[in-house]
């Protein structure tokens, strides 16, 4: 009867220390997923909401071609309005993202700035912008309140603002795609949510581990 006793004792004493290594070991993994997280695009405007509608736009590019900014997309393609200065060397570096999203990913790109014709000129003589259109617009930036950029608004085929912005990497324009797919406004809201997540399991775990412990003790008793 001891030796029962004993071996209950025993397997509780496991139990419990297999609780609280699974505890540690969640702990861990929270804090390593929340370092190596990417942030994504941080909203920084006050315009259009995620959600609205967005404004629309009849545009000439720079090589003169009609282009519609905003509205449902007949092709049934998603629309990415990127926003950049030829000063600007972020938006240098975001632009060959851009154009392969454009191919890969089936998006409807469209550069939009402002500021003088000339800086606009020497910008486009050094970088290749394939087929994406140029569009050289105060207005468009003013409508939707872009601030800094480069800044990236996502437009879906229904012509609704699926998300949006600042842009310096090729992950934050990558996280445009990735909240859209999420359903959430933004991957901070989406990390937001699994950290909250996290800290729920954590917390049913400790309890686990503590009425293991109860009894533990009352079987010893």
């Amino acid at each position: 009867m001891e030796y029962i006793i004993a071996s209950e004792v025993m397997l509780w004493m496991a139990v419990v220390a297999l609780a609280f290594v699974c505890l540690a070991l969640s702990r861990q993994v929270g804090i390593l997923h929340e370092r190596s997280a990417p942030l994504g695009a941080v909203i920084s405007d006050k315009g259009p909401e995620i959600g609205d509608v967005s404004p629309k736009f009849d545009l000439s590019d720079h090589k003169g071609n009609l282009i519609t900014l905003g509205g449902k997309r007949p092709t049934g393609a998603d629309q990415l309005a990127l926003f950049l200065a030829p000063n600007c060397p972020m938006c240098n570096k975001v632009l060959p993202t851009a154009r392969a999203m454009a191919s890969d990913e089936k998006l409807d790109v469209v550069v939009v700035s402002d500021g003088p014709k000339e800086e606009h000129g020497e910008f486009l003589k050094t970088h290749d912008l394939g087929a994406i259109p140029y569009v050289i617009s105060a207005e468009v930036g003013m409508r939707f309140q872009v601030g800094r950029v480069p800044y990236a608004i996502l437009i879906n085929s229904d012509g609704k603002i699926a998300a949006k912005g600042l842009v310096n990497t090729r992950e934050h324009l990558e996280s445009l795609l990735e909240a859209r797919t999420l359903g959430v406004q933004s991957m901070q809201e989406y990390i937001e949510k699994h950290h909250h997540h996290a800290d729920h399991a954590m917390h049913a775990v400790n309890n686990g581990a503590d009425r293991a412990a109860l009894d533990g003790s009352a079987v010893q008793q």
